[in-house]
């Protein structure tokens, strides 16, 4: 058990590691290259907080349908095809053809994930250690956010252009390295969640 939920916290910090590189350079992508206003680009983040809360306020029926991993492992899916398509974008691309729908797959990946990765964290927790493991989930939720979108600022770098190139398009490039690398820590996620739910006996 204690290994089980070792490999969700794991998974937890590769999961923020990669969805709080996407909050921050899709920002970046939809004002710098996209060229919206940032009251525009705020609301262009409904696309993704929408499908968000809709899809978290499904998981309890789903995971009692479904089990709690097979809904996690969708969920990191999900947001995994949402980012591949997102880092596609490039300047001159539409907001509501090749932005939007990636996002909109973000926010419903993100909505399935979150609940599940915390359930993985806490089975198997005796009552008298909740307050611990729960506070272990929430370091490990911010050590991702934070170790995350370090590490994708230093591949945001190591991408600029060598040669010279249209500034727009150069931050372009930089994003979608950037959003490449979000998409590799999801997948990475992924992978340690479906090792976890590889050992767990899902009930009949």
């Amino acid at each position: 058990a204690e290994g089980e939920r070792a490999r969700a916290y794991l998974a937890r910090v590769l999961f923020l590691g990669g969805m709080g590189g996407f909050w921050f350079f899709t920002t970046q992508l939809l004002q710098g290259v996209l060229g919206l206003r940032p009251a525009l680009a705020g609301l262009a983040f409904l696309a993704t907080t929408v499908p968000n809360s809709l899809a978290a306020l499904s998981v309890p029926r789903l995971t009692r349908r479904h089990g709690n991993s097979l809904v996690l492992l969708v969920g990191i899916s999900v947001a995994s095809v949402g980012l591949a398509w997102l880092c596609k974008a490039q300047v001159g691309s539409s907001y509501w053809r090749e932005v939007a729908p990636a996002m909109l797959l973000i926010g419903i990946g993100q909505g399935l994930s979150l609940g599940p990765l915390t359930v993985a964290g806490m089975r198997g927790v005796e009552p008298r250690d909740a307050g611990a493991a729960s506070g272990v989930i929430n370091a490990a939720h911010q050590l991702g956010l934070s170790l995350g979108l370090a590490l994708l600022v230093v591949v945001f770098s190591a991408a600029a252009p060598s040669a010279p190139m249209d500034a727009r398009n150069a931050l372009a490039q930089q994003i979608g390295a950037a959003l490449s690398g979000t998409m590799a820590l999801l997948a990475l996620a992924g992978v340690f969640a479906a090792i976890s739910a590889g050992r767990v006996k899902q009930p009949a």
